[in-house]
């Protein structure tokens, strides 16, 4: 009886895959260049060749696999299996992914926002264990968020409830990708931090991240800004701070509508860590309703770049498994 289960997650630089036991311990591991300029078809190759490569190393086949979970980014359609539009992949449109994939191997394949297979894999296996209601935010490129309410994974009419990076902070703020301004994580994320320090050095002031990138601004990043905080840089700290009390205050406000038990931070700028939740904990402390902060903890990601992999896996088995049960109720 199969009983392995395929997990992909499917980045704009790498494709991380691996392969799980019916426990979800992962019996091989790979990870790719995505090479997505290269465009769709390309990009579908190279996830269909890291399956037959770990198919090679594992000594497993078609045949032992259950089901197969890939986490896409961008807007799509879980229940078509279609990927409609990802912003980071060139070409990429109306690409369904479902189909591609069964008819290449014969596996029941399901797909899902990227974000919201990170959210199943800190659910059901980091942070989250035990909490019927958490939100998850990654904190990269850009802000992403999944949320569970009442142990449900919430997607709305078009599968993008939760959007938490779009809620508007500002009447007339930074111009966003979805067409708005001011969007949360036009601020909060990697590129918006590094906008704002760019900002004060406009505004006249001095860091030491200037010498380290020789006066090129297009040079630095959003770890420059965590390292030059740590040696105690007015800017760096400054920006840091500034940034984690619009998170607070984009906190706030899921907090008062989600009642949440549990916030998550991911991604690649939650390594800042302390440096920016503190000053998040504090904020959220001041403007959230008293009792419903009380009841939440936010927290750094457990499972790092892992969450994707096997929150796919995860959400695949759920999804298969219930596409079981309704076959025999019928």
């Amino acid at each position: 009886m199969s009983q392995y289960t395929i997990g992909i997650d499917l980045g704009g630089t790498n494709i991380k895959a691996a392969i799980f036991n019916k426990e979800f311990k992962t019996v091989v591991e790979k990870n790719v260049q995505t090479e997505a300029i290269k465009g769709p078809t390309h990009v579908l190759n190279r996830m269909k060749e890291t399956i037959i490569e770990m198919f090679q190393t594992s000594n497993l086949s078609q045949s032992d696999i259950r089901c197969m979970g890939m986490g896409i980014p961008g807007l799509l359609n879980p229940d078509e299996g279609l990927s409609i539009f990802s912003p980071n992949f060139p070409g990429w449109e109306n690409i369904h992914v479902v189909n591609e994939m069964e008819n290449t191997f014969g596996i029941p394949t399901f797909i899902d926002n990227d974000v919201r297979v990170n959210l199943y894999g800190e659910w059901r296996f980091g942070s989250g264990i035990g909490f019927d209601n958490v939100v998850l935010i990654t904190l990269g490129t850009g802000l992403g968020s999944g949320i569970v309410s009442a142990g449900n994974v919430l997607y709305g009419k078009t599968s993008s409830a939760g959007e938490i990076g779009h809620m508007n902070m500002y009447r007339e703020g930074r111009p966003c990708k979805c067409g708005s301004s001011g969007c949360l994580g036009r601020y909060v994320s990697a590129v918006g931090m590094v906008n704002t320090f760019i900002e004060r050095l406009s505004d006249g002031h001095k860091s030491i991240i200037q010498e380290w990138v020789q006066q090129d601004q297009s040079q630095i990043t959003a770890k420059m800004i965590s390292d030059a905080y740590d040696l105690g840089d007015k800017v760096a700290m400054e920006v840091m701070h500034e940034t984690g009390r619009i998170l607070g205050f984009g906190l706030s406000n899921v907090i008062n509508l989600y009642n949440p038990e549990i916030i998550i931070v991911g991604g690649g700028m939650s390594a800042a860590g302390d440096r920016l939740l503190d000053v998040v904990r504090e904020t959220t402390a001041k403007h959230a309703l008293k009792l419903s902060n009380e009841a939440c903890k936010i927290q750094e990601a457990q499972l790092g770049g892992k969450a994707g992999m096997i929150g796919a896996a995860v959400y695949a088995s759920e999804r298969f498994t219930k596409k079981l049960s309704n076959r025999i109720e019928i």
